[in-house]
This record gives structure tokens, sequence and C-alpha cells, in this order.
């Protein structure tokens, strides 16, 4: 039985997930917005992508709450994939760009979606597999390392968390790792792709996890890792994220070789 078609608008949905979510959400049959910086954000996947025309386009400041007010106007759900990407040295000693991006964005995403009383919001987090430790990733088990985008991330879970306790949302959190697209056989970054780790996930798969996340009824607050390959299971708690949204992925990481990006 097909899910119920939702408008759902999808925040950094130029991006190397978002257009992966564009294409599954579009697939699925909801109404779509798509809600990215400005029209030079869409030129870096173009080649890869093509040009998206299926749902109404927004341009968003997403540190800015007035415009992240007015991209949410009218919505059912919300999947926040948008986060500062790591080339042009964005994460560089004393930029504020990270806090403004990562943490000011998604304050603004889940403080409006509160006031609007949105029914689920979906987060892309991220997060290792493999604990250094060897500690088990469970949903409770945070992400370690100290890096300004490691601690603007885990703040974002953090955030989250709070935004549920204290209101009562309904939140998914997904955690993948190292993002790659099987079918084509490339990194984000366009390399071809070699011998894949653990933690490993096609974004074609992570974006199903979002619509999945969106769709699934009864979920309260989830924090769930995404990873490919059942390897995964024994580190982090991907058969619980399988269970909870029907999950089955669907992406060949075993193919590739072992030269290439990884």
């Amino acid at each position: 039985m097909a899910a119920e078609s939702q408008k759902i608008v999808v925040f950094g949905a130029a991006g190397w997930v978002g257009r992966a979510v564009l294409t599954s959400l579009e697939t699925h049959g909801h109404t779509i917005r798509a809600s990215d910086f400005g029209p030079e954000a869409w030129k870096t996947y173009e080649e890869f992508d093509g040009s998206w025309s299926a749902g109404e386009v927004m341009h968003c400041d997403i540190s800015d709450y007035d415009q992240v007010d007015a991209a949410i106007d009218g919505m059912d759900a919300i999947i926040h994939t948008a986060v500062l990407g790591s080339k042009g040295g964005g994460y560089g000693a004393g930029s504020d760009a990270p806090w403004l991006v990562n943490l000011k964005g998604l304050w603004n995403v889940l403080d409006v979606a509160r006031e609007r009383e949105i029914r689920r919001v979906v987060h892309i987090g991220s997060c290792q597999v493999q604990h250094p430790d060897g500690t088990f990733f469970d949903a409770n088990v945070r992400r370690p390392d100290g890096s300004a985008y490691a601690v603007s991330k885990r703040l974002q879970e953090e955030m989250c968390r709070q935004f549920h306790d204290a209101f009562d949302m309904s939140i998914v959190v997904l955690r993948p790792c190292s993002i790659n697209d099987s079918q084509l056989g490339l990194s984000k970054y366009g390399k071809p792709l070699g011998k894949q780790d653990v933690g490993s996930v096609c974004r074609h798969d992570l974006a199903e996890a979002c619509r999945l996340s969106v769709e699934v009824e009864g979920i309260v607050f989830e924090i769930l890792h995404t990873a490919g390959l059942p390897e995964a299971d024994e580190f982090c708690n991907t058969a619980h994220g399988r269970e909870v949204l029907g999950l089955t992925y669907q992406g060949d990481l075993r193919r590739f070789p072992e030269n290439g990006d990884s």
C-alpha cells in the first residue's frame, strides 16, 4: 500500500544527499519544496543529477529565521540535509560558518517546526560506524571526535534530542558516515570508488531512509545509523534502523576495486 502523499520541504536540496532525496520523494508522489541557499548551489551536482523541476524551488539562507519560516510554511514534514561543506576553509580556525549553518540553521528549522506543529522532522546527522574504543554505537553513544565539523554535528543531534524532550516533537536523526553513489561508482567529490569500508552508504539508500523516516507512522524519536554493508550490524544500530523503517539497502558496495576513493 502506497504511503499518503505529503508536502515536504527539503533543506540542502541541491547537495549530494539532497538531490537523491528529491528523486526518492518524487518517485513516491510527494509534493516537494526544494530549499537551498541560491541558484549557484544547484550547479555543483548538475553534471551527475541534471536539472530539477519536479517541484517548487525556494532559495533560503538557513541562518535567517524568517526565511526558514517562509520555506516551511504550509508543509507537513521536513527533511534537513543542509550542512556546511568542507571545501573553501569553512571549518578553519575562527570561522563562524559552522555555527551559523549547522547550529543556528538547525535551530531555526526546529523552532519553526515546533511553532508550526510540523508532524515529522528528519535530520541528517553524522557519526562514525566503528567507535575508536570498540563501544557499540547505539542511539545513546555519541561520536567522540573533536573537530569543528564533528562537534557541530554532535551538537545538532543534541539539539534534536532537546526539542523532542521539551516539546514532544517527532524527530528522526540518521547517522551516516561515508556517503557515496554506488550507481555512478563515485564519491561526493566525483572520484571513482575503491573498496568500500564498513561505514559506507549509497546516497540513494540514505535518501530512501529519509523518505521512510517521513512516511512511517508512530515514530516518536529515533537516532539510527545508516550503513550499507551488513557487517556494520556488529558495530552500530543499523539493524534497528532497518526494522524501524522497513529499509532494504539496495546499493552494491562490494563491486568496487581496491584502487579509487574509499
